[in-house]
């Protein structure tokens, strides 16, 4: 009796199961728009504010995430420092404030919306 039971549950439970289609997504596409700015043989300083640029000129119609954040790398690792947060990734630009950190000319801005589009290396130095 347990036997027929449970055949009886699973073939209720396939039937229910199989008829289900899945819903269709709506094509989407990844936009990276290269960050213009800053740009190779920038130098930004300590406490300064910057706008960080990027190409929104040809955007898709259809965008994964709108949603954009910018944050800070240096060398080979993406620090936790974020430089903007929540804006919208088609207005082209957002104003930064250079973070107290330590002399380098290996920084990059990475722009967050869709992907992770890094700037060319630039100088931030001290006060």
């Amino acid at each position: 009796m347990k036997f027929s039971l449970f055949t009886l549950f699973m073939t209720a439970a396939a039937a229910t199961l199989g008829g289900a289609a899945a819903t269709p997504l709506a094509p989407r596409d990844v936009y990276v728009p290269p960050v213009l700015y800053p740009h190779a043989g920038t130098v930004w300083f300590v406490g300064q504010r910057h706008n960080v640029t990027w190409d929104n000129s040809n955007p898709p119609k259809q965008i994964t995430n709108k949603i954009g954040r910018i944050m800070l790398r240096k060398g080979d690792l993406t620090t936790p420092v974020i430089l903007a947060d929540n804006f919208s990734i088609l207005l082209g630009h957002i104003e930064v404030t250079v973070p107290w950190v330590e002399d380098g000319s290996d920084y990059q801005i990475v722009l967050f919306g869709d992907s992770g589009n890094f700037s060319p290396l630039f100088t931030i130095s001290g006060p």
